[in-house]
């Protein structure tokens, strides 16, 4: 990977500046804020092109990706567009070496992750996804008392499920094969907190979904109504995965881990740790997580970038959500358990 002296020796872009949740200027103003500097823009809708040059006087906007790349002099990108365009986009810088931060998830499929990582050695770049959440207060709470200091004892399983009952909208996250899926958004989220718990290998998917129940404009392109996953680790440790928009009681608790000596019971604010004496008398205790330090991945990109530090998101860690929804998927589909298979 090309490093640079210093991080205002990195000129950086966004790919997609769309209005929903303004991530464009989101991440460019993430990267400012480590010394990056915002160079350039790529968006089609040129009302939003505007923006970005309200938002940042003097950038560089294209329309076209071979131009950006051609005139643009950046070192680096940002992808914040439909998930299913994630792996053709950022090819085409990779294969210019000009590294590449792409918005969960990295891509849809294994396969895709893995040209993507092979092209990002190749030339020498950096190859990450925005796993900002990675330093969410919740599991930076959770790895401190489940991995460093043991309080459930010896891991067992993992419970995680979000959703409940409700429509999907219309827009592209609701599309199967724009979006991958249901589970390839939060789901991603979760298996990505679990994964920093969970140290080991993948053995086995087993995966399940109920489609059809709504009706979008996307029609039988719809996403599933419910994504549902068993995962098996090498070191016996399994953990289900649900996200749903049909479960109309859901249970209580974000993620819960169970482990020899109690349950830890995982949300955004808060955590609750639950044990059983030898004589069946039940303790519970509460408390608040710590602070979310989600300003620490761009630092840990410009970091990595300039041979201070190690990048934590890389593309192999980045690849392994993938790797299991993708068999969940397929797993699904073929009504079976599939294997999967390592590098």
């Amino acid at each position: 990977m090309k490093k640079y002296k210093k991080t205002s020796d990195i000129k950086v872009g966004v790919v997609g500046y769309g209005g929903a949740f303004n991530m464009g200027k989101k991440h460019l103003e993430e990267m400012q804020k480590t010394g990056m500097i915002p160079t350039a823009v790529l968006e089609i809708d040129k009302s939003r092109l505007a923006v970005a040059g309200e938002d940042f006087p003097g950038i560089q906007t294209y329309t076209s990706i071979d131009k950006m790349i051609k005139e643009s002099g950046v070192n680096m990108v940002a992808i914040i567009t439909p998930h299913n365009t994630h792996a053709k986009l950022a090819m085409k810088f990779l294969k210019e070496g000009i590294s590449v931060v792409c918005e969960k998830p990295l891509a849809i499929t294994t396969a895709e992750c893995d040209a993507m990582i092979k092209a990002a050695k190749e030339n020498k770049a950096l190859l990450s996804t925005y796993h900002n959440r990675h330093w969410d207060g919740c599991v930076l709470e959770a790895v401190k008392r489940i991995v460093k200091k043991g309080e459930i004892g010896d891991l067992i399983k993992v419970n995680a499920r979000c959703g409940g009952f409700g429509q999907p909208g219309d827009w592209w996250r609701s599309s199967k094969t724009i979006s991958g899926g249901i589970m390839y958004d939060w789901g991603v989220h979760f298996l990505e907190y679990c994964l920093q718990i969970i140290d080991a290998g993948i053995t086995e998917v087993s995966g399940f979904s109920k489609s059809s129940v709504w009706d979008t404009k996307w029609a039988e392109d719809t996403i599933e109504s419910e994504g549902y996953a068993v995962i098996r680790f090498d070191n016996g440790v399994w953990m289900n995965l649900m996200v749903t928009n049909i479960d109309q009681n859901i249970k209580d608790g974000m993620i819960e881990f169970t482990g020899t000596d109690g349950t830890y019971i995982m949300n955004h604010g808060d955590y609750k740790i639950i044990k059983h004496k030898k004589n069946g008398q039940k303790t519970i205790v509460e408390g608040k997580n710590t602070d979310s330090k989600q300003d620490l991945y761009y630092k840990n990109v410009a970091d990595a970038l300039t041979g201070k530090e190690k990048l934590v998101i890389t593309g192999e860690w980045s690849r392994r959500p993938i790797q299991i929804l993708d068999l969940a998927v397929k797993s699904a589909k073929q009504g079976k358990a599939l294997k999967a298979k390592h590098k």
